[in-house]
């Protein structure tokens, strides 16, 4: 830690409204007593829907469990399939499409407009540039993968990891805009929590009358399986049992543990994963023991089994150090006092993932698995286990892309301890949530333009009781893969397939497709779909022909 510190130390200081149906919801300010609460958002990276113990998974989280025991765990939370879409919502409060991060269908007979993945419109401001005014200082430590630069979003400092390629020595890494160097004990995960804390005490020490919001994005668990000899040593051979069993396994404890409608999905050996390309160039070098399918473990060679198997060890030990460093932020709250003051929510950028790539530096078939000379990835079996009891993976939006874990612990201002929310939430909810309880409101103006209203919705009612979310629909969209939720009902569709028809309140693992048999509701739903596309492509027009 004195390491971090000295380096920061030295480090200078650096539409209309078109979507106002889409949220029901009230911003009358709720009463949270005098003092307005700190933020800190753990943001996970390719984490499975049942990786952490309190979700029914075996991998040690005991410090992120207790948050859960504490708190509050959402059952029926999504994400955007994908990184830095995920991100951009999270941060904005609108789909990432609205503001520029991910693609909308080029409408025929138009010209390719510039505004796809690009920067945000003016309008579309970060978190906090929304929190600045209400007294919030503002700190970053971790990924970024949102357009611009923190401190010019309203970050007062940041540690950004620009390297995603490996968990040690990174190449590039600035504190506050500058270079910083990494000494040989540097593992990513542990360093960003050391510049997490860190940021906190310089806080305290030359702010404390303020209060915080603090976003930690983790790297963890996304590829290359990267994890400390003595993490994935706490593993060895647990894995042996294989895929199946451990989803089987997973599936019986979560049951156990909150009620989840349907059966658990079965494995679909035909998917693979989308990036085939990858795979074909990154099997020559990983060897014979790599799969590219989600098929039944038994059908493995016994080179396949051991190689995959070493694999998920290592999934566990980035996911189990994570929860360690998680636990070393939390205590440091803990003991300034400022803990129970503080709403930290925890959640995951998209599902786990079925990639099979090798990028960076290579990968050495003769290096130790989970060190700097490896590259490997999870892989479509293993995600299968990783995302029980869902279909699918990263980037798809079958619930086993999009449906990620989502804990919130605020002792002042949640009562309830270890309950479970089944209320559809999405990510585009976390900022009209947080400058709510920040005492502030969603801004209807900036620079005299009207501002687009958020279709995020504001969940604090959930903190007190199980209620839902009163909501025209959650949309998706992302590489051609589509899908809405309307109440219980979820209309979805691969990339090149057509719309299936799936009722949550009875089959969340969508495994009967009902499209056939209800056309009419299909229909309405593709509809309301479509609409809304429509009304995201106007948006993104008008903005690229203002911006021109």
């Amino acid at each position: 830690m004195a390491h971090v510190a000295d380096q920061f130390r030295q480090s200078p200081i650096s539409v209309a409204l078109i979507t106002s149906a889409i949220c029901i919801a009230s911003f009358t300010r709720i009463a949270v007593g005098a003092e307005q609460p700190n933020f800190l958002i753990i943001l996970a990276d390719d984490l499975g829907y049942s990786d952490f113990g309190c979700y029914g998974g075996e991998i040690s989280t005991p410090n992120i469990d207790a948050l859960a025991s504490r708190g509050l765990r959402y059952s029926q939370f999504y994400n955007t399939a994908r990184c830095w879409p995920t991100r951009a919502a999270l941060l904005t409060g609108y789909y990432a499409q609205q503001v520029r991060r991910d693609a909308l269908p080029v409408v025929k007979g138009k010209k390719k407009c510039r505004a796809t993945k690009n920067s945000r419109p003016p309008w579309a401001r970060l978190l906090p540039k929304l929190l600045q005014p209400l007294g919030y200082r503002c700190y970053h430590s971790g990924k970024w993968h949102v357009d611009g630069q923190p401190l010019e979003n309203g970050f007062d400092h940041s540690y950004l990891l620009y390297s995603h390629d490996t968990f040690f020595a990174p190449m590039t890494h600035t504190l506050d805009g500058e270079q910083v160097s990494s000494n040989d004990d540097y593992y990513a995960t542990t360093a960003v929590a050391d510049y997490a804390i860190e940021f906190l005490r310089q806080h305290r020490e030359q702010a404390s009358d303020q209060p915080f919001f603090e976003f930690v994005a983790f790297t963890a668990p996304h590829f290359p399986l990267h994890a400390l000899p003595q993490d994935i040593a706490r593993y060895d051979s647990a894995y042996n049992i294989g895929w199946d069993e451990v989803r089987e396994q997973r599936w019986q404890r979560l049951r156990q543990m909150h009620s989840i409608p349907g059966t658990l999905s079965r494995l679909e050996p035909e998917i693979g994963t989308p990036y085939t390309r990858h795979f074909d160039n990154a099997k020559q070098v990983l060897g014979p023991g790599e799969v590219n399918a989600e098929v039944a473990w038994e059908s493995l060679t016994e080179e396949q089994r051991k190689f995959q198997a070493m694999k998920m060890s290592i999934h566990a030990a980035m996911i189990d150090r994570m929860d360690r460093e998680v636990g070393r932020i939390v205590e440091d709250l803990r003991q300034s006092g400022e803990l129970d003051d503080t709403v930290i929510v925890i959640l995951s950028d998209n599902g786990a993932s079925a990639e099979i790539m090798v990028r960076g530096n290579g990968h050495d078939p003769d290096a130790s698995p989970g060190s700097a000379a490896s590259y490997l990835c999870l892989g479509a079996g293993w995600s299968s286990a990783a995302n029980t009891p869902f279909r699918r993976h990263k980037t798809w939006v079958h619930e086993g892309g999009i449906a990620t874990p989502m804990i919130v612990h605020w002792p002042n201002g949640i009562s309830a301890q270890g309950e479970w929310r089944s209320a559809a939430g999405h990510v585009i909810d976390i900022a009209p949530t947080v400058v709510q309880l920040a005492g502030g409101t969603w801004p209807q103006l900036h620079n005299d333009k009207e501002v687009p209203s958020t279709p995020g919705c504001n969940l604090a009612a959930t903190f007190a009781s199980d209620v839902p979310i009163e909501r025209q629909a959650i949309w998706w969209l992302h590489e051609g893969n589509r899908a809405i939720r309307a109440g219980n009902w979820k209309l979805v569709a691969a990339k090149n397939e057509p719309w299936q028809l799936y009722d949550l309140s009875c089959d969340r693992t969508e495994t009967n497709d009902l499209a056939s048999r209800q056309p009419e509701r299909t229909a309405e739903l593709a509809q309301t779909w479509q609409s809304l596309t429509d009304e995201f492509i106007l948006l993104r027009d008008r903005d690229s022909t203002q911006s021109e």
